[in-house]
């Protein structure tokens, strides 16, 4: 969910380890963002930019900002 505090809009963020033994980020929210960082810490820089600029993107062609719906992770057990 979205919460204006601060002039901050917050995004949910899914962060996974990669082959490359660093991180993808990706936001459900904003279809098509994806970054990588070579640490979790650098990921989340990555990620912190690549909002700002879709949203930079959305508003400068004046389309609507989406805004996030409700998102859960669980971990499942399937049988293979």
């Amino acid at each position: 969910m979205s919460i204006h505090k601060n002039n901050n809009q917050y995004f949910t963020v899914f962060f996974a380890k990669n082959e490359l033994n660093g991180y993808t980020a990706t936001v459900p929210s904003l279809p098509g963002l994806v970054t990588e960082g070579r640490t979790l810490e650098e990921a989340t820089k990555m990620v912190r930019d690549a909002i700002k600029c879709y949203i930079g993107g959305l508003k400068k062609a004046k389309e609507k900002i989406f805004q996030e719906t409700e998102v859960g992770s669980f971990r499942i057990a399937v049988s293979v």
